[in-house]
């Protein structure tokens, strides 16, 4: 394919066969990786913190005009980097535009951020001292990204940590590593052009054994890790008992509420697009519509008949509303969920089901469903990676607010009403427990320039936009005493 050719993706990269590529788009293997020895880990760490002892020296600007060249790179890079996301990960190819397009949108926020690493200064109790705070460079950021995003939640942390002095380790999806490949050969090119030291941007190939190696390591002060809350649950532990640092980005159980008093047109899209987009999944999937009684037959009519005109297909094919899940486990995960639904109560409105014949000969496309349900429901409160929308009805905006924040998971959240009561509400402390609370848009589509991340089950981490830098750093007060003697704080006397 001659994206692949572009991105200079042969035979060269099969190395010894590993850790193979599979397409869940046509099956097709896409080639092959060579998984991380234990020893070449230690040997990867060991010239990560050589090269942070150089990096951290240089200026916060020019590391800065790095990232920028790397943001430009991706812009050349962005029709077959985008194509290689959409066939490796099955998202559409607009999504898979759309996630480089955020890897570029990060690069130029980082830029602006590398002048603008500010701390705060405030006066002294004592005469002739000043006080300031600064922040300095952790070292390695280890970071542990998903399948569903192969390329952005890693640049999300990488831009960051570059402009604030750190080196990276990455630890890709096992089932998107040649992605990964591709992206290390474009940042590749701009540092050897720029001289940036070996060790600043390392990637590294494996499984759980990898990630486990990564969260142990105490030369690792920060780990970024996207992925189930299982999962990081297992991160959090290990990186807690050595006193490390975590950015936790996991499991979301998204709603979208839907007001009486709501824009039903605008609010079909952000519904059907939050459910499909990516096939279902996004950690900002909308998974959950909860619906005021009195339009929740009209609503559900419109989302049954806007189903029916679903394309299903080769994401590759931008007239294909929805491609495939990423591989055969999803699926039968898709169909446990259904079952699972249906055993408890679940009346489906749009029947789901695996798709076969001509141009789904991967075996990993699904129907998208709708099944009315209750909340309480254990399946609704589990996270099912697949595009599986529960639909339930309500009478006041406080069982709205109610059964949103009643889930385990605190990632993200929107109203759909042109009621400034209820939406002011809706974002108030008594209103969303999530990170993310939205009104008159859908749950997914968060943009770079604010903080992304979410509460209880999600892990709290934040990432990306506002002061999430902040996580990539290490915070000092600094007191200078510029007069002749040496007072003490609090009045303390201490003469002899």
């Amino acid at each position: 394919m001659d994206f692949l050719q572009s991105l200079g993706i042969d035979d060269a990269i099969s190395g010894n066969h590993s850790l193979p590529s599979y397409s869940p788009t046509d099956g097709k293997r896409i080639g092959a990786v060579a998984l991380t020895t234990k020893e070449e880990y230690d040997i990867a760490v060991q010239k990560s913190r050589q090269a942070f002892v150089e990096w951290r020296n240089w200026p916060a600007p020019k590391r800065g005009e790095i990232v920028r060249q790397v943001g430009e790179a991706l812009r050349t890079y962005k029709e077959p980097l985008g194509k290689l996301v959409s066939y490796e990960m099955g998202k559409s190819l607009q999504e898979g535009y759309g996630e480089v397009q955020e890897m570029i949108d990060i690069c130029d926020f980082a830029v602006g951020l590398s002048r603008q690493l500010y701390g705060l200064t405030m006066h002294s109790e004592r005469p002739q001292h000043r006080m300031y705070e600064q922040w300095h460079p952790l070292g390695i950021v280890g970071i542990i990204s998903a399948f569903n995003f192969p390329v952005a939640v890693w640049s999300w942390n990488a831009a960051l940590a570059w402009v604030c002095g750190n080196t990276t380790i990455w630890k890709p999806s096992e089932k998107t590593p040649i992605c990964a490949v591709a992206v290390q050969k474009i940042v590749k090119e701009v540092f050897e052009r720029n001289h940036v030291p070996q060790g600043v941007d390392t990637v590294v190939q494996g499984g759980r054994d990898l990630g486990e190696w990564l969260s142990n390591d105490t030369r690792i002060p920060l780990i970024s890790a996207t992925g189930s809350t299982r999962m990081g649950k297992a991160v959090n532990e290990a990186v807690a008992k050595r006193l490390g640092k975590t950015i936790l980005e996991l499991g979301g159980n998204n709603a979208m509420i839907i007001s009486k008093d709501a824009d039903l047109d605008m609010a079909l899209i952000g519904a059907i697009f939050g459910a499909v987009g990516t096939a279902g999944q996004r950690c900002t999937t909308t998974r959950r519509l909860i619906i005021h009684s009195s339009v929740y037959e009209t609503f559900t009519q419109k989302l049954v008949n806007a189903y029916q005109q679903l394309k299903i297909g080769d994401p590759l094919n931008s007239a294909h509303h929805v491609g495939p899940l990423i591989d055969k486990d999803a699926v039968n995960m898709y169909l446990q969920a259904i079952e699972a639904c249906k055993k408890e109560g679940g009346k489906f409105l749009v029947e789901g089901g695996v798709l076969s014949g001509e141009g789904y000969e991967s075996g990993c496309y699904v129907k998208p469903c709708i099944a009315a349900v209750k909340n309480e429901w254990p399946i609704v409160q589990h996270e099912t990676f697949a595009p599986i929308l529960y639909v339930m009805p309500y009478e006041t905006i406080d069982e709205a607010i109610a059964l949103q924040n009643n889930v385990p998971q605190g990632l993200s959240s929107t109203i759909m009403t042109l009621n400034i009561r209820e939406a002011e509400q809706f974002l108030s402390a008594a209103g969303s427990d999530c990170g993310i609370a939205n009104v008159n848009i859908g749950t997914s589509g968060a943009e770079i320039g604010g903080a992304f991340g979410g509460e209880k089950e999600t892990g709290g981490g934040r990432e990306s936009g506002s002061d999430a830098w902040k996580a990539y750093m290490r915070r000092q007060t600094n007191t200078i005493n510029w007069g002749k003697n040496l007072p003490l704080a609090q009045g303390i006397q201490f003469d002899f």
